[in-house]
């Protein structure tokens, strides 16, 4: 495995854009901070989150270029004291590795085309310096031509939320729903980059299956109390501070990033794993890589990939991902602080439980893949065991028609304050059964 160096360089650069202030803990805040102040996602709060913001990326390109320009030239471009000369000229290949940073179009077109694509564009030659004998670009002449043409990216996470398409759930229950913003770019964006924003989702059932989501870059924010389904194949997901709340995703053929939650459930089969800054969050996972323990987590807990939908391994084979290997109990602690010695743990067995998707959908995945570790199918099969001794017992029991009902309205009471006191009952009573006749509730 290798990765181009000079990207590699650029992509080290870039990680300052969320570098945290000194001078702030100077004035009696915390630094660093744990939990930094979220925005809202219209760009009204002057501490945006910098990772959702666009505007910030394009004034963090624009203040930095000529450093990252730099950081690309040939040793022998620089000078003395390692910055450019007047005369330097910027390679081919670094113009390339720029592109890591930096897309475009002509005139406005949807069609979207790398940087070294553009830059080699005849027309651009004028204002770029590229020279045919050297095969190079005059240093002093990109930079401008790049300021010049640089904007914020239109099919970014600012113009989906501002400008994008709202989307239709068929399973979408009454809730607080005047502050949840749920969008897609599909229908603006180039077919390879779709892109499904969630935010601010709260107290409600969404479930969803359909073309829409299939290859997204999905990003879900601040979502509380909730239940997510995106039951279709899917190219990443990131999920950023939220809490109480359980995400149901379909294969991610690249990377899941997890940051900055609190008490979630993510089940899912993916590529990559990533965590940083979660606390008590539960990972149903089936991945071929080591999950990957970043720095800031508490009482992380792992355990076997655990459900199914019709659909599931056709989804699976889209996507590239099989049964095996799977790494869900080998994560990796990337970043160990002190203190980092019980940071994550396998669930226990007797913690287990199955998870059922409860919609109808068309498929032939009947189970979940590759079935169960035998220390967690055991701990299921002694619960069905005790299921069918209680049920043996009570048909047994002899008891009259009057102790029958009497028996049923006491049985039914304690299943009643057991769903109140574990949160279920927000569960059920968020999913609105679907209407006759219709076999896709999810789509």
């Amino acid at each position: 495995l290798s990765v181009d160096t000079l990207q590699f360089l650029l992509f080290l650069y870039v990680q300052q854009v969320n570098k945290v202030s000194l001078r702030r803990s100077l004035i009696g805040e915390e630094w660093p901070s744990p939990r930094t102040k979220s925005p809202s996602l219209t760009g009204k709060s002057a501490s945006e989150n910098k990772n959702w913001n666009d505007q910030d990326h394009l004034t963090f390109v624009q203040s930095h270029l000529s450093d990252m320009l730099e950081l690309l030239l040939e040793p022998e471009q620089l000078t003395a004291s390692f910055h450019s000369a007047h005369g330097s000229s910027v390679s081919y290949e670094a113009v390339c590795a720029l592109g890591f940073l930096i897309e475009g179009s002509v005139n406005k077109s949807r069609t979207v085309h790398p940087l070294h694509e553009l830059a080699l564009w005849q027309p651009c030659h004028g204002q770029n310096g590229y020279s045919e004998i050297s095969k190079a670009f005059s240093f002093p002449k990109l930079e401008s031509w790049l300021r010049s043409c640089l904007t914020t990216n239109p099919f970014g996470m600012t113009a989906c939320l501002k400008a994008g398409k709202k989307l239709a759930w068929a399973q979408q229950v009454e809730g607080t729903t005047r502050r949840a913003k749920i969008a897609c770019n599909t229908h603006v964006v180039p077919e390879v980059f779709p892109m499904v924003i969630m935010s601010q989702v709260y107290k409600q059932t969404l479930a969803k299956s359909s073309d829409t989501l299939v290859g997204a870059h999905v990003r879900i924010h601040r979502c509380n109390e909730s239940f997510i389904y995106l039951l279709s194949p899917l190219r990443s997901v990131t999920i950023e501070k939220c809490r109480n709340s359980t995400f149901v995703l379909g294969p991610v053929q690249a990377s899941v990033h997890v940051h900055s939650c609190d008490n979630v459930r993510v089940i899912v089969v993916c590529h990559r794993l990533s965590l940083s800054s979660t606390t008590g969050c539960t990972f149903y996972i089936l991945t071929p890589t080591q999950p990957l323990i970043l720095s800031g987590n508490q009482a992380v807990s792992f355990a076997p990939f655990h459900t199914h939908y019709p659909m599931l391994e056709d989804h699976m084979a889209q996507v590239g991902l099989a049964t095996l290997p799977n790494y869900w109990d080998s994560p990796m602690l990337v970043c160990k602080e002190s203190g980092d010695a019980s940071v994550s743990r396998l669930l226990p067995p007797s913690d287990f439980y199955t998870f059922v998707i409860p919609f109808e959908m068309e498929g032939d995945t009947t189970e979940t893949p590759g079935g169960l570790p035998h220390a967690y199918q055991k701990a299921l099969s002694q619960r069905e065991q005790k299921v069918q001794i209680w049920q043996k017992t009570v048909k047994e029991a002899g008891l009259t028609k009057d102790q029958r009902k009497q028996f049923q309205i006491l049985v039914e009471k304690k299943f009643y304050d057991w769903l109140v006191q574990t949160g279920n009952r927000q569960q059920l009573d968020s999913l609105v059964p679907p209407a006759v006749g219709s076999k896709q509730a999810a789509g």
